[in-house]
């Protein structure tokens, strides 16, 4: 299922509403980094530079046929052999990964789809304990030149209530849960327990 309001821009125009580098180094992704999941892959956006920069493979899935393919263009453009983009309902079907074995899970942009509970559930299932889950979303207290329409963008107290309801998440112990990744999102960072 296609999340509402998840249509896709032009590729350059998407790239330019975000600093990938950023964003990964906020949530700590490096050279130790092993297997990652991530959902809704888009153009490659965030899976070219983290596949970079991590030792472990970076499964990128998609619902859309055409941002899979993409994403492996520019992943074989980069020699990236660590880069494994499958078209997927991960609402339906999860991940199609063995539980507990990603170190984490990306959820950017996505649960303001119809089911954040499913969502979480299975990006918590795929990640190992310790592992985290990775979430950024647009900002719903400005206006921004893209994303969903403000009354389904969640908040970050709703991820964290969604969170709880889920079960087995909780923030990092002494770390500020929710974080600016300005100019138009929020970051936010969940722990497998």
């Amino acid at each position: 299922m296609k999340f509402r309001d998840s249509g896709m821009p032009d590729e350059d125009y998407w790239e330019s509403l975000f600093n990938a580098e950023a964003i990964l180094n906020r949530f700590g992704f490096g050279v130790a980094t092993g297997d990652v999941a991530e959902l809704g892959c888009g153009y490659g956006t965030f899976t070219i530079p983290l596949a970079k920069r991590i030792r472990g493979v970076v499964h990128a899935i998609d619902i859309d046929a055409a941002m899979v393919e993409r994403t492996q263009q520019r992943a074989a453009a980069e020699k990236l052999a660590n880069v494994q983009a499958v078209q997927r309902d991960v609402s339906h079907d999860g991940f199609g990964l063995p539980d507990d074995t990603c170190e984490a899970c990306l959820l950017f942009n996505i649960l303001h789809g119809e089911g954040p509970k499913e969502i979480l559930r299975a990006a918590r299932n795929v990640v190992r304990r310790g592992g985290s889950i990775a979430v950024i979303h647009w900002r719903a207290d400005l206006t921004t030149p893209r994303g969903p329409s403000g009354a389904i963008r969640p908040k970050p107290g709703q991820i964290l209530a969604w969170a709880a309801s889920v079960g087995g998440l909780a923030p990092p112990a002494g770390e500020p849960p929710v974080f600016l990744l300005p100019p138009w999102h929020y970051g936010l960072k969940l722990l497998k327990l």
